[in-house]
């Protein structure tokens, strides 16, 4: 349910929950989000706010729609929500990433150098 305190618009909280949600993989298997009534009833919102929430996720391209068909999942959205979810997850995965392909230009300087006699 939406608190409705002011402190964060109705349909940031939905999709920060949508989100997680997508990042915990829980839409993963039908690839599909809740219908914008499923969703109005699970967090108790207006469907201008529903529609508000599942347009955040579409500019963040975690999802697509389609007309009469409903919301999905873009290919990427779980790891996309991951990095969104959990900034600091994410920039510790970049730091471990750049530390390894250091690591393999380092090697590959030493293989080059010893092919060219240096």
């Amino acid at each position: 349910m939406v608190e409705w305190t002011g402190k964060q618009f109705a349909y940031q909280q939905v999709a920060d929950d949508l989100r997680r949600r997508i990042a915990g993989g829980e839409f993963a298997k039908t690839g599909q989000l809740p219908s914008f009534g499923d969703l109005q009833k699970a967090y108790g919102v207006t469907v201008t706010v529903a529609r508000a929430a599942i347009n955040q996720l579409k500019a963040e391209q975690l999802v697509v729609s389609h007309q009469g068909k409903g919301v999905f999942l873009s290919a990427d959205a779980g790891r996309s929500a991951v990095q969104l979810t959990d900034p600091e997850g994410a920039l510790a995965e970049l730091r471990e990433a750049v530390h390894k392909l250091r690591t393999e230009v380092g090697e590959l300087r030493q293989r080059v150098a010893t092919l060219e006699g240096n």
